[in-house]
């Protein structure tokens, strides 16, 4: 039994999970291992197969978890030479038989880009040191079962560049070293989560955090009457969430060398494609907004 890292870019895909008729991040990994000869593609997943958990569609991941029986050849370079650019296996680890990707898994580590310029940190604060803690969260999620949950939250506001950003995977930092600080960064960690629950918690955040609501609505929250409706908490957009955090103990994952050369080029290139299209973005609504004889 072996234990893989998966990373993935989950913007192109209908979630992690298996579906029918639409892509997701699995069904994508179990192609590859088929193109490989270590699955059979009649059979609905490799044998001992499991998964950390499942990522809502549009949800990326760098600590995404799959343990399944494999040849010893089966590297994480292997496997990546099947996949497309925005999902890449980048570490394993040999694992006991009996070994469950998920439920083993002691802790979870989510991180959510909230971008919330005009937001107050102290407010964030206030409102992420209410909610750790173990309490029923029935408000900020769809299911009616597993909702009581023993939940750290933290804030921060990114000030940091990416080459100067903290690589721990579920660290954080306030280092005033320059870059956009437009971000609050709402890094959430638990042994399990249920469903929609970071994005709601976000929404709960930043509505405190930029004076929407008070500190009284977290209290409505936690409280024992279910929300629903116009007095519901949405979920905010899948996209600035990333699983980057999952702990198993006594399992040391060796990351792959060349698999991870391959994401840094291909997510490397992406960052820039992001930055040129957020420049271009902020020349456009520069020049909408100066006068005619300012413009150039």
């Amino acid at each position: 039994m072996r234990a893989y890292r998966v990373a993935y870019d989950g913007r192109p895909y209908f979630g992690f999970q298996r579906q029918p008729d639409v892509p997701t991040v699995e069904d994508t990994l179990f192609d590859a291992l088929a193109d490989l000869g270590v699955h059979d593609p009649d059979d609905p997943k490799p044998v001992g197969y499991a998964a950390a958990g499942r990522t809502d569609a549009g949800v990326s991941a760098v600590a995404q978890t799959v343990a399944f029986d494999a040849p010893k050849w089966l590297t994480p370079r292997a496997v990546c030479s099947e996949l497309p650019g925005d999902v890449r296996v980048w570490a394993a680890a040999d694992v006991p038989d009996d070994f469950h990707a998920t439920h083993d898994a002691a802790r979870r580590v989510y991180r959510y880009h909230l971008h919330a310029p005009d937001a107050s940190l102290d407010r964030a604060r206030d409102a992420a040191v209410a909610l750790s803690g173990e309490h029923d969260f029935r408000n900020l999620t769809t299911d009616d079962t597993g909702t009581v949950r023993d939940v750290s939250v933290e804030v921060y506001r990114d000030r940091s560049s990416d080459s100067d950003r903290s690589s721990d995977r579920g660290g954080n930092t306030d280092s005033d070293s320059g870059g956009d600080d437009e971000f609050l960064v709402l890094r959430v960690a638990a042994g399990g989560f249920p469903r929609e629950f970071v994005r709601r918690l976000a929404s709960v955040v930043r509505g405190v955090a930029v004076g929407d609501t008070d500190r009284g609505r977290v209290d409505e929250v936690l409280g024992a009457e279910r929300l629903a409706g116009p007095a519901g908490i949405a979920a905010a957009p899948p996209e600035p969430l990333v699983l980057v955090g999952v702990d198993y103990p006594g399992v040391a994952f060796a990351a792959d060398p060349p698999a991870v050369e391959t994401i840094r080029d291909v997510f490397g290139e992406r960052r820039v494609d992001g930055v040129v299209r957020a420049r271009v973005a902020r020349d456009v609504l520069d020049g909408v907004s100066a006068p005619e004889t300012e413009r150039g």
